[in-house]
């Protein structure tokens, strides 16, 4: 039962247990960014605005399922359900059974309708885990160091789940024979599907929801019978009041500019690069997987060293080291666009369609050229994306606490919320934007013209290569710019967690002069319109009489 788990302290098995999540989180989109695209391009016959549109209009349809699940989680401890289930676990048991549908995008032959409506479903499917299971590491521990820790387990199992995705067309390859089959990726999808299924079930056993405090179980014990008819009309005004004050804390603002500058980086370079190597490289689905796994083998490298950093200097120098790294794997791919090596196209079909075949002797004519083209860019790459991956969601747990001291309120599932909302839209746009380009420069489905050997122009594969390096440099630097300022670290939220423990005890101003600037400056608000003192949430102030309303 939610609330009755006094203050615990996670062990190994918690931040794992909690982090396997991860294999749904991230591994469900590595599949997606990763393979969706070109399989439907590829395998389907559909055009790249095609596959656009269905990669990206169902994350339009979440501007509303976003805020809504994450609004409802952070209420239903109003409810009976709530209180016997949790109001996170509820969500997470529901989709437990209808992950394995996961495979059905993965089928060939269908409709643009039939691969719509199967995907929007799934997406439906990962919205009501992913927000939230979000708030989970949060609600566990308030500890800096613990948090760190939640977001390491997370981004370890994220990227293990990448390496996963990227791999096991490779295995199943070797294995059944064919090196451009569809049956491949319905057959990853299906491993997958089974997997998502297991790990929301350990997430649901090795995790607990915050204990209630005192207010909230004296609100409780005054709508036990449920919420009331005014509360469930209101319930669309207030969720989107609440959704919208997010934008008032300042560390989140910035926050979100990390945020997206380094996933939407990814998406476009994600949906891009397979097509770049089939392309420019002259590779297929074989080789994209294996230059895909030697990038989130070193994403994977790069979490464990990004943990280390975020710790001790905070995640602003952890993000400057990442743009850096992954921008220079970029304009090496440039560089390697406009002076290819000479026979480069042909060393590659040389080996039989498997890089790995480079470091063979028989090869070393051309072996040591074709490797450093092959794994430098996507090596250096990965350590940038790895580090760009875990700076957000490390954040994202100190998020609730400087809210706190804002508004006096928890309020972990609505700032999942936005966090899912804001990038489920950006990705939707990037996405559609990025596979608009692709086609208006010219490239052709390889199955739109049946019987036929299709040669990409010119202008295509320049349109690939250029939208490839520049599309993620730029969103990356404009994140960048955004929050060059911030300043969330371990030494600041130590002190801001100790100004919350102040407030809550009844205190007006601040211990010193310079925790007052700490908290204003994460905060964005001065120290005397902190606990409900400004208008800020649509929520009742702590202490304040039940008819009193703030924003």
């Amino acid at each position: 039962m939610a609330g009755i788990n006094a203050l615990r302290k996670p062990t190994w098995i918690n931040y794992w247990g909690w982090g396997s999540g991860d294999m749904l989180g991230a591994g469900a989109q590595a599949v997606i960014t990763g393979w969706l695209f070109y399989f439907f391009t590829t395998f389907c016959g559909l055009t790249a605005v095609e596959a656009g549109l269905i990669l990206g209009l169902p994350r339009l349809l979440e501007a509303i399922t976003c805020p809504l699940i994450g609004y409802v989680s952070d209420n239903l401890r109003h409810t009976w359900v709530g209180r016997k289930i949790g109001r996170r676990k509820l969500f997470l048991i529901i989709t437990i059974p209808l992950l394995p549908s996961f495979a059905l995008i993965f089928q060939t032959g269908h409709t643009f309708t039939y691969y719509l409506v199967t995907f929007i479903f799934f997406e439906l499917l990962y919205t009501m885990f992913l927000i939230p299971w979000e708030t989970l590491a949060a609600e566990m521990t308030k500890d800096y160091k613990e948090k760190a820790k939640f977001a390491g387990a997370r981004m370890i199992v994220a990227q293990s789940s990448a390496i996963l995705a990227s791999y096991l067309p490779t295995l199943l390859i070797n294995e059944f024979g064919g090196k451009d089959s569809p049956d491949t990726f319905f057959m990853m999808a299906a491993i997958f599907g089974g997997l998502f299924s297991l790990v929301v079930l350990i997430v649901v056993l090795t995790s607990w929801e915050r204990p209630y405090g005192p207010k909230e179980l004296s609100v409780m014990s005054q709508t036990y019978g449920g919420v009331s008819l005014k509360t469930a009309l209101n319930l669309p005004v207030k969720m989107f009041r609440d959704l919208f004050s997010t934008l008032k804390i300042r560390a989140f603002r910035q926050h979100l500019s990390l945020y997206l500058g380094g996933y939407l980086s990814q998406d476009i370079f994600n949906t891009a690069f397979p097509i770049f190597v089939a392309t420019v490289m002259m590779g297929a689905t074989l080789v994209i997987s294996q230059l895909m796994t030697a990038m989130y083998v070193a994403q994977l490298i790069s979490v464990m060293i990004a943990i280390r950093i975020v710790i001790r200097t905070g995640p602003t120098l952890a993000y400057r080291l990442a743009i850096s790294c992954f921008s220079g794997a970029l304009l090496l791919y440039l560089f390697f666009f406009l002076l290819r090596p000479e026979g480069f196209d042909a060393g590659l079909q040389a080996l039989g369609g498997s890089i790995f075949s480079a470091f063979n002797p028989a090869n070393e004519s051309f072996g040591v050229g074709l490797v450093f083209w092959l794994f430098a860019p996507i090596v250096l790459a990965g350590l940038g994306r790895g580090t760009l991956n875990f700076v957000p969601w490390s954040v994202y747990n100190y998020l609730p606490d400087i809210d706190e001291a804002v508004t006096g309120e928890r309020r972990e599932g609505i700032f999942a919320g936005v966090m899912t909302l804001v990038r489920k839209l950006a990705q939707s746009l990037a996405i559609i934007a990025t596979g608009w380009i692709i086609d208006m420069g010219g490239y052709i489905s390889p199955k739109s013209v049946p019987g036929q050997i299709v040669t990409q122009t010119p202008e295509a594969i320049n349109t690939i290569a250029w939208l490839m390096v520049f599309g993620p440099i730029a969103v990356m630097l404009l994140g960048l710019i955004a929050a060059w300022n911030f300043r969330l670290n371990a030494r600041t939220h130590a002190v801001l967690v100790h100004e919350v423990e102040r407030l809550r005890a009844g205190a007006t101003q601040a211990e010193s002069e310079e925790n007052r600037r700490i908290v204003e400056d994460l905060t964005g608000w001065r120290y005397d319109s902190l606990w409900g003192r400004g208008k800020v949430s649509a929520g009742r102030r702590p202490g304040a009489p039940r008819t009193s309303h703030i924003g």
